[in-house]
């Protein structure tokens, strides 16, 4: 297998299982040296560093909160002190709560809602102003969004649509500020799959399945790829763009 991503060092954030594991196995197998991140979730993230240091690969797991803007300038300087630098970032890290609970539900648990926003969106945009300041020419920021970052589709899901509308719009600024260094800034759109967060309740589950032009949930590995492309040279005159990998949510 060829190593498009040799002597690259990647940071993905909320690496420990689903979509983000996927990451951190492609980016590594593709030659780039992995540092992740993870909460509460420490026995699975060093299982996935094992993995990893057992197949020649370079890799570490890095403790952090995201609902935490304070922690990004240490998490970014801890990966460079650790890896000698950073070449890509994935923002993948992400919470779900409250699905299904529309706007004027009176039991709507609120402070879960603000954990939820401080999360997706503020925490997105500390990491990536701390990694933007050490990023090497010709990085790349990739940003893990949602389907529901451009189509709602159902109620209940506002808080948590505008979070990823909200990176989606913020990355999309990102590209503009950082072009002039080679860096480019994308969004993955991912779809319905098994990703270690919170699943909507069974009927919302069935319904957004039917709503998908492919007929069911994504795997990991296939949201993975798009991603993986994005980091990858072959991706080098990309940048701005909205990548969607969800089954055809929005065809």
């Amino acid at each position: 297998m060829s190593k498009p991503l040799a002597g690259k060092v990647a940071l993905v954030t909320g690496g420990s299982r689903g979509l983000g594991a996927a990451t951190v196995r492609l980016l590594a197998e593709q030659g780039a040296d992995v540092a992740f991140t993870y909460v509460n979730s420490e026995k699975p993230a060093q299982a996935v560093v094992d993995e990893l240091r057992d197949k020649g690969a370079k890799a570490a797991a890095f403790q952090a909160d995201q609902a935490d803007m304070n922690q990004a300038p240490l998490l970014i300087d801890d990966v460079v002190t650790a890896f000698g630098g950073l070449d890509i970032l994935v923002n993948n890290a992400a919470i779900s709560v409250e699905q299904g609970r529309t706007v004027d539900d009176p039991n709507a648990d609120t402070a879960a809602l603000d954990r939820m926003h401080a999360t997706n969106y503020l925490g997105v945009i500390a990491v990536i102003r701390a990694a933007s300041r050490v990023l090497r020419a010709d990085g790349r920021i990739i940003t893990v969004s949602s389907g529901l970052g451009s189509r709602v589709g159902l109620p209940g899901l506002a808080d948590y649509s505008a979070t990823k509308s909200g990176i989606e719009r913020y990355t999309m600024g990102v590209a503009r500020d950082l072009g002039h260094r080679g860096i480019t800034a994308n969004v993955v759109e991912a779809g319905l799959m098994e990703s270690g967060m919170e699943p909507p309740d069974p009927e919302t589950l069935k319904t957004l399945v039917s709503s998908l032009s492919l007929q069911r949930m994504g795997r990991p590995e296939e949201i993975a790829a798009a991603i993986a492309f994005l980091a990858s040279p072959a991706a080098s005159y990309v940048t701005g763009a909205v990548l969607d990998a969800h089954g055809g949510y929005n065809a």
